[in-house]
């Protein structure tokens, strides 16, 4: 009835229009579609280089270690090995001492008895006696001697060996500010990307959907890892070790088990809060049957203690320990850091049962 009224070229205007503003509609939806999938191409791509930078810093971290290791065993070597050497320098000064007084010896007592052995000689008794006396007493000369000359030598030897030792540590010192230089560099590298990365998951929604992601990874993880082991029979599980299990860091302590995370998200562990590149400890004896990088939780190792048993260990900076590898309890796993997009260093620390996550504030013993 109304575009009875209207004027027919008034009608298709309208029509024109609507039809243009639809289109333009259209055209910034699919624009603003593949913005989004854009960004989540480029927030793909960052997290991608974000774990080969984690990655790097654990390699350069482990290597840092174990260099750190060699320098402490250098510098006891050493140690012992000056200790040795006083020894020795201490040793052929009595034996020099202990030489002098028996040639001084021989030689003031050497032209008396040897006039009075002429007149020995009719007295077969007492001219056997003279003889066995300077025997012996060349016997014991020649015994110094040889002790005397073994000491020297070992010497020269302790002093050669100090010496390498000493050149060892400079490459050794070197090596390490090489790698302490390296370190950092990469940790650079690390801080710019999570930037990046940051700034394209700002928004809530993003945000929650990503822990999402990074919690059911975790989950798909440890069921693979418990598909590809065996459980040895000797791992009998942590029934028996409520409140008593080893605390695995030394840090603050952040009480987050159960409470809201973000959205409807809920903290499955705790955190402890610690010094970059300390000691992370295995809670338990047990396997290690997870070391690698995974979203959200950086370089992680999941222990497997037996009887559905298991714990996870995130943020790492360095994996001391691979896929198989039995481990003690209080035994050194990992390096603290701060990998997974942290901005401080800490230990992610998750105790799961049949793949239900306990609070392990219950199973410490803290």
């Amino acid at each position: 009835m109304l575009y009875g009224l209207l004027p027919a070229g008034l009608v298709f205007a309208q029509s024109d229009d609507a039809e243009q503003e639809l289109a333009e509609l259209q055209q910034e939806l699919k624009a603003r579609q593949q913005a989004l999938q854009g960004s989540k191409a480029d927030a793909q791509e960052l997290q991608s280089v974000l774990e080969q930078s984690e990655k790097d810093i654990g390699a350069v971290a482990r290597r840092l270690n174990n260099t750190k290791t060699a320098l402490a065993e250098n510098r006891d070597q050493q140690e012992s090995l000056k200790s040795r050497r006083d020894e020795l320098e201490q040793a052929i000064a009595q034996q020099q001492e202990l030489l002098g007084g028996q040639l001084r010896t021989a030689f003031i007592s050497g032209n008396y008895d040897y006039a009075k052995m002429v007149f020995y000689q009719e007295d077969a008794a007492r001219f056997e006696r003279v003889l066995t006396y300077y025997r012996y007493l060349n016997e014991a000369r020649q015994k110094e001697i040889t002790q005397f000359k073994v000491s020297v030598t070992e010497l020269e030897q302790v002093n050669a060996e100090l010496q390498a030792k000493a050149q060892e540590l400079t490459a050794l010192l070197s090596d390490q500010e090489r790698q302490q230089n390296e370190l950092v560099a990469r940790q650079q590298d690390r801080q710019q990307t999570l930037v990046k990365l940051r700034s394209k998951i700002a928004s809530e929604e993003s945000r929650i959907a990503q822990l999402r992601e990074t919690e059911q990874a975790l989950v798909e993880a440890i069921e693979r890892a418990q598909r590809a082991s065996q459980v040895p029979q000797e791992l009998t599980g942590l029934s028996g070790e409520k409140g008593k299990l080893l605390k695995p860091a030394s840090g603050t302590l952040r009480r987050l088990f159960g409470k809201r995370r973000q959205g409807q998200v809920q903290w499955k562990g705790i955190m402890i809060d610690g010094r970059e590149g300390s000691a992370v400890k295995a809670i338990a004896h047990g396997r290690v049957i997870y070391s690698d990088w995974l979203r959200g939780f950086g370089l992680v190792t999941i222990i497997e203690h037996g009887d559905g048993y298991m714990s996870v260990y995130g943020h790492n900076q360095a994996l001391l320990r691979s896929a198989g590898d039995a481990v003690a309890k209080g035994e050194t796993v990992a390096l603290l850091g701060q990998s997974g997009g942290q901005s401080s260093p800490n230990l992610y620390f998750e105790i799961r049962h049949k793949g239900k996550a306990l609070n392990p504030l219950q199973w410490l013993d803290i």
